[in-house]
């Protein structure tokens, strides 16, 4: 066996520790090590009011219960009997100014390799993961996790006006999610990334991860443990064409993700064409039937006029448009409320410096035209041909996914240039709707795992999952729920490989039981149960994400659904 360190511990101030446990004996356990000083962080006593189902009354209290209610998520889906330590602190991060900043970091504290049970030989896997395959902790001494979070957002140092929002269930408005941040740096820290060095495209002591044998470079067909260092660190920068080849996930994607969207450049031919793109969290979807409109660049007779810092002065020429507007300054949510405010029927932000198109994050339903952001050289040959005219359209591409290729395969963030801690350790920003590992918090997320539980399938989490390497046919998920999301009920739907007694129970993203249905004997083979939707005392459950579970006296298996209004 061979066991590595990735990066440097973290060395603790203070040491408390909570367990928390998922509703079944062979879930994962999650154990908190607070590595704040007192009365920070963790620990923090100021007195807080209960809020969004968090009945903490400090600080520290409602943060470590966030944290507890993230454990309730992940251990409901990851079958784990080594308990996950987490080592966690709240401290100033940065870049962080007035409107983005560094919300948190994970990652695995140490990797192993060529241990008893490993599925992969010469592989290198998160110490959290390889434990669970080993069936025993290979690191006794260290920790498997380390995680920050940024205490400047509460501080006021960043972020504007925004501070976390330390409820439960997912109403944070103008705040930022604590609990969707938690969730998705866990994910990072339980297997979510790979400890490929980007800046050269090396292997960590020349041994792939299990995350980078599952990463396809569509420009070349291969897989990144058949590159060799140049071609990775090349891959890397192949914006749209790095693609997840695992194939549970390629299996999912189309439940999951809804039809791609399009921005394109209609005339004139000499920049005519697809373009690559960001999405807002505001604002409409892509509109159906497409939407072609002039491009007009606003004007806001101020500074760098072409920002909408100000309130637009060419409105008449705006109205009725798609209005360009250059990236900077202020936020996106107030560029797009005042293009909105001129009459456009849409906006277009360029950004202003190179690489991918960025997501927009906010939150204001009262705007209703389409947003989307471009690469600084788009707008800028747009910019150039507006004296003789520019027409787009942006529309929806009913026969791709989005956020995927034309084979399924989920993309990865692949952004040129290169972003440290970004690049090809998430989905891409394309992914619709909003995806958890993506690399921008999104106000939609909640409690939902969508396309990354699958990704764990792959990687050996979930016994659902075959060999990584090829994946070029789909296999068929032993767990799933059709429709999901559902109104009004829903079949789980799952494979038992005995027959025997079986018991079908449902549970809420925290854990806690919302039904049991009737004990059945059910012979091997498919099955399919249905749910009404309806809780044990005989009320409609709530929408939201909801676990299943399936137990016989030899097997158990976890599924998720998410029950909508």
């Amino acid at each position: 066996m061979r066991l590595l360190r990735t990066r440097l511990l973290l060395t603790a101030a203070a040491l408390v520790t909570f367990l928390a446990a998922a509703p079944t004996s062979h879930a994962a356990t999650f154990q908190l090590i607070i590595l704040d000083g007192a009365g920070e962080g963790f620990n923090d006593t100021t007195p807080a009011a209960p809020i969004g189902g968090n009945p903490g009354t400090t600080l520290g209290q409602q943060r470590q219960n966030v944290f507890k209610a993230v454990g309730n998520v992940w251990g409901a889906i990851l079958p784990d009997n080594v308990t996950i330590r987490v080592e966690a602190r709240f401290d100033p991060l940065t870049p962080c100014d007035s409107t983005s900043g560094v919300l948190g970091s994970a990652g695995a504290i140490t990797v192993a390799a060529d241990f008893a049970g490993a599925p992969q030989p010469n592989t290198l896997y998160s110490i959290a993961l390889a434990n669970k395959l080993a069936g025993t902790d290979l690191a006794t001494t260290v920790n498997d996790i380390s995680a920050r979070f940024n205490s400047s957002v509460d501080d006021g140092a960043c972020l504007g006006s925004s501070g976390w929002y330390y409820g439960l269930d997912h109403q944070e408005g103008l705040d930022i999610d604590l609990f969707a941040v938690v969730l998705h740096e866990m994910g990072h820290g339980l297997g979510f990334q790979t400890f490929t060095n980007l800046s050269t495209g090396a292997f960590l002591s020349n041994t792939p991860d299990v995350f980078a044998r599952n990463m396809l470079d569509n420009s070349s067909g291969l897989r990144w443990d058949q590159m060799n260092s140049s071609q990775r660190k090349a891959s890397a920068l192949h914006t749209g064409l790095l693609v997840w080849n695992g194939p549970n996930t390629r299996n999912a994607a189309p439940q999951i993700l809804g039809h791609a969207a399009f921005v394109r450049v209609d005339s004139p031919p000499v920049i005519a064409g697809d373009k690559q793109y960001g999405t807002a969290e505001f604002g409409a979807p892509a509109p159906d039937p497409t939407l072609q409109r002039d491009v007009v660049l606003v004007n806001d007779g101020t500074g760098t006029t072409s920002d909408a810092c100000e309130t637009i002065v060419n409105a008449a020429q705006v109205a009725g448009k798609f209005a360009l507007i250059d990236r900077g300054t202020c936020t996106f949510l107030q560029k797009a409320q005042r293009a909105q405010a001129a009459g456009a029927a849409g906006v277009i932000i360029g950004n202003n410096v190179a690489g991918a198109p960025p997501g927009m994050s906010g939150n204001d339903p009262s705007i209703v035209i389409p947003v989307v952001s471009i690469t600084q050289a788009d707008a800028t040959a747009i910019k150039g041909q507006l004296g003789v005219g520019v027409v787009a359209s942006i529309g929806v591409d009913v026969a791709h996914l989005a956020g995927a290729d034309d084979l399924n395969h989920a993309k990865i963030y692949a952004p040129n240039p290169l972003e440290s801690g970004s690049s090809a350790n998430h989905f891409d920003v394309t992914a619709t709707p909003d995806l958890l590992m993506e690399p921008f918090i999104n106000s939609s997320l909640t409690s939902n795992v969508d396309l990354t539980q699958y990704v764990f399938a792959d990687i050996g989490w979930l016994g659902t999952t075959t060999a990584v390497q090829g994946g070029d046919g789909p296999i068929a998920s032993r767990v799933q729920s059709a429709p999901n999301p559902f109104t009004a009920s829903t079949a789980m739907r799952f494979q038992l490989e005995h027959g025997g007694k079986t018991v079908v129970e449902v549970f809420d993203a925290r854990g806690a039981l919302v039904k049991r249905l009737p004990e059945a004997w059910r012979p091997p083979g498919p099955q399919s149960v249905k749910w009404d939707g309806m809780d044990a005392a005989g009320h409609r459950a709530p929408a939201g994400v909801y676990f299943w579970r399936v137990r016989s006296e030899s097997e158990e298996l976890i599924g998720r659904m998410v029950r909508v209004e």
